[in-house]
């Protein structure tokens, strides 16, 4: 899916940038509002910032609505009331708030997509994801069974489950799933990962193997794979130890300065900061 994002914030618009693509987006990014109207390349959806150096972002908004039925979504710090009615009525199909996720982003993005494409009248229902024999997952949900069973996980256990089952038998190094479970705006050790990797283990034990590969990061492989499952990968040997050590974690970082990433609405996520406004991790 092609992403026109328009961010005149260049760390913001970098790591929403790279949080899409590492999701199999193809962004293209333009940092004022006149190279957005100009912006004559393929796009399936728009991410507009409404602080724009050039002139306001509604007034862009209302541009491209009146040229163009491609969804716009609303990126901004400004979070009155009246900002977003005005920003909806004027077309867009969404607006979220800074700070913001890139997870909760491309969930958005997906929302909107749905709506305006559809599903065959034909086409069978989409269901939880399934893993192997044993495991299932309900992204839309966000529910998680085990032999039939819901388990129990933290928000946070949930979102580090999804991102690494998006790509089964795939080595993520430790700064993919900070980046993308946690925050970028992240100093020092992770031992928060480990906890969390050993809570999965525990909790989904024969299902899935989290491997670790010292001074690289994790594999999840999926246990006990059939012509049923909806996911890749073979049975895994023992799990790895969790490794790290202890230690403080440093968690402020400025909009201007550094970006965020994160995941769902609760459980603490990381965030994008705004324009003048302070981001972190959880």
């Amino acid at each position: 899916m092609r992403v026109l994002l328009v961010e005149d914030d260049e760390p913001v618009a970098e790591s929403l940038r790279r949080g899409l693509q590492r999701y199999g987006f193809e962004v293209e990014w333009v940092s004022t509002g006149g190279a957005a109207l100009t912006y004559d390349g393929p796009y399936d959806v728009v991410l507009l910032d409404l602080g724009l150096p050039d002139t306001d972002g509604l007034d862009v908004c209302k541009a491209l609505r009146a040229r163009s039925a491609v969804p716009i979504i609303v990126i901004s710090a400004r979070s009155d009331e009246t900002d977003r009615v005005v920003g909806l009525e004027l077309g867009a199909d969404d607006y979220v708030s800074k700070p913001f996720g890139v997870r909760e982003v491309i969930a958005r993005i997906r929302a909107v997509m749905r709506r305006v494409q559809p599903r065959p009248a034909d086409a069978p229902p989409a269901g939880p994801d399934r893993y192997g024999s044993r495991l299932t997952i309900d992204r839309k949900a966000a529910r998680v069974h085990l032999d039939g069973a819901e388990v129990g996980l933290a928000p946070k256990e949930y979102d580090l489950l999804a991102f690494l089952t998006e790509e089964p038998g795939a080595l993520m190094s430790r700064e993919q799933i900070m980046e993308a479970v946690w925050d970028a705006n992240w100093f020092g050790p992770t031992k928060t990962l480990d906890v969390h990797v050993a809570a999965l283990r525990r909790k989904l034990a024969g299902a899935i193997t989290i491997e670790a590969v010292r001074g690289v990061g994790f594999r999840l492989i999926v246990n006990g794979t059939d012509e049923n499952t909806g996911a890749s990968g073979g049975a895994g040997g023992s799990n790895g130890t969790p490794g790290g050590t202890g230690g403080s974690i440093a968690t402020s970082g400025t909009a201007s300065g550094s970006d965020g990433v994160s995941g769902s609405a609760s459980g603490g996520s990381g965030t994008l900061g705004g324009a003048s406004g302070s981001s972190g991790a959880s």
